[in-house]
């Protein structure tokens, strides 16, 4: 009967009507992503200032190592935060929130996995970071002065990437804000207090850090917890531990954050490939396509807000499976990302110059700077591409095809190069660079339809 308990339970919810997916709405999710990528470098800037006036150099250098090593180290596992930001958006889209809280639950054990296992193995990770990056013997000491505290916060830094993912996936991109905000202000201020006034150098910059990092994975977790029990419309449990620890479930999330890790590999192979190639000419060319890269890594931050957005929007529609809420997420949202990356190109084109001669004084540097800056611009006008099917892949959780677009175009980049280099050098290189971006978007696109269906 069609009044009965069980047909009534069984009956879908009504769906949001597509028109609810405006360009304010994008807007709405996007800023507060811009805001808090932004201080990320600011972050970067004070822990230079503070120590560049009140320390040696060898010290500078240390904390720039120290930084470099983890950047890679956490950026490896940078998984935690996209797989879980898909596979939430998606149960969400479901009205499932049990599954929301399965899907925390399941990351966060593997976060602390990872975390604990990096301690456990924090000796040779210092070692072959040592042997990889190289120094004087006084840069060497203070950066492991500077790992051997840092490094009792990787739990905590990968349990923030968890938390971050939840919350990006549930839309709750203004919480994503005050939780970086809390990280990067109180960093600073206790870099400020640590090495600045009491004196501790490399040693508080690594503390300040590393109390900032846990102290932000506390405050997280409790805002998220609060938002869960805001969204929570279910009779499970609050930690559905048989969905937690559901092997199905469980083979999904391990095999999403396989491919984006593999993903991620092969995109830092490829920014690798482009330092050390620009190293083969000489130090003013390295020097040159280190200025630039600061601007396009500046762009990236900015235009990741729009993938974001993309990824909470595209992956709630294919929970639901709205097809029509899934068309008009990717066309609204890459329309905004492509007059913004249009935009920024422009500003980069027109005030590159200015900022060049900010970041430095040596006249051989800003000369060669200027001369490749086109290629830049032409890059940011091309890259939300990219940026924009990274966040629908993600959301979708379709991670396979990531990885496969990120093997193809990084592949793809070093034979260009090879190709380029010998007869065009430095403009090779930046030609195939462009390309890079460019092959990442056409492999990507390839695989495009079958997520479309999948809405």
């Amino acid at each position: 009967m069609t009044d009965s308990p069980d047909a009534e339970a069984e009956t879908p919810p009504p769906r949001p009507s597509p028109r609810l997916i405006t360009r304010r709405r994008i807007l709405d999710l996007a800023w507060p992503i811009v805001l808090a990528n932004s201080a990320v470098p600011l972050l970067g800037l004070v822990d230079t200032a503070v120590i560049g006036n009140t320390g040696t150099v060898a010290e500078l250098g240390a904390v720039g190592l120290g930084a470099l090593i983890f950047s890679f180290v956490f950026w490896g596992f940078g998984f935690l935060r996209m797989g879980t930001t898909g596979f939430t958006a998606q149960a969400a889209g479901r009205g499932d929130s049990a599954e929301v809280r399965a899907t925390f639950g399941r990351a966060l054990l593997l976060a602390l996995g990872l975390g604990a296992t990096l301690l456990l193995l924090q000796l040779p990770i210092r070692w072959t970071s040592m042997q990889i990056l190289g120094a004087t013997a006084d840069v060497e000491d203070l950066t492991r002065a500077y790992f051997d505290i840092r490094i009792w916060a990787a739990p905590a830094s990968l349990g923030v990437f968890v938390v971050l993912g939840v919350l990006i996936g549930l839309g709750r991109t203004r919480t994503v804000l005050v939780t970086q905000l809390w990280m990067n202000g109180l960093n600073i201020v206790l870099d400020i207090v640590f090495a600045g006034v009491l004196g501790w150098g490399v040693e508080g910059i690594a503390l300040g850090t590393a109390i900032a990092e846990w102290s932000t994975f506390a405050l997280g977790s409790w805002l998220l917890v609060r938002v869960l029990r805001e969204e929570r419309a279910d009779d499970e449990p609050w930690w559905p531990r048989d969905r937690i620890l559901d092997p199905v479930a469980a083979r999904a999330t391990l095999g999403a954050n396989a491919d984006i890790m593999i993903r991620t590999l092969f995109l830092l192979l490829g920014m690798g490939w482009f330092t050390n190639q620009g190293a083969i000419f000489g130090d003013r060319i390295l020097a040159a396509n280190h200025v630039l890269m600061q601007l396009i890594s500046l762009s990236a931050y900015l235009l990741d807000g729009y993938a974001h957005a993309t990824e909470i929007l595209v992956g709630r529609a294919v929970g639901a499976r709205d097809r029509d809420r899934f068309d008009r997420a990717v066309r609204l949202s890459t329309q905004m990302a492509g007059v913004s990356a249009l935009a920024l190109a422009v500003v980069v084109l027109t005030a590159g110059p200015s900022v060049i001669r900010l970041l430095t004084d040596l006249e051989p540097v800003r000369e060669t700077s200027s001369a490749f800056l086109p290629f830049t611009a032409l890059y940011i006008g091309l890259s939300f591409a990219a940026f924009q099917l990274d966040g629908i892949f993600i959301g979708a959780t379709e991670t396979g095809a990531m990885r496969n677009a990120s093997v193809v175009s990084c592949l793809a980049f070093i034979g260009t190069s090879l190709l380029l280099i010998p007869s065009l050098a430095n403009l090779g290189l930046w030609i195939a660079f462009v390309l890079f971006v460019v092959y990442r978007a056409f492999a990507l696109g390839v695989a495009y339809p079958k997520v479309q269906d999948m809405a």
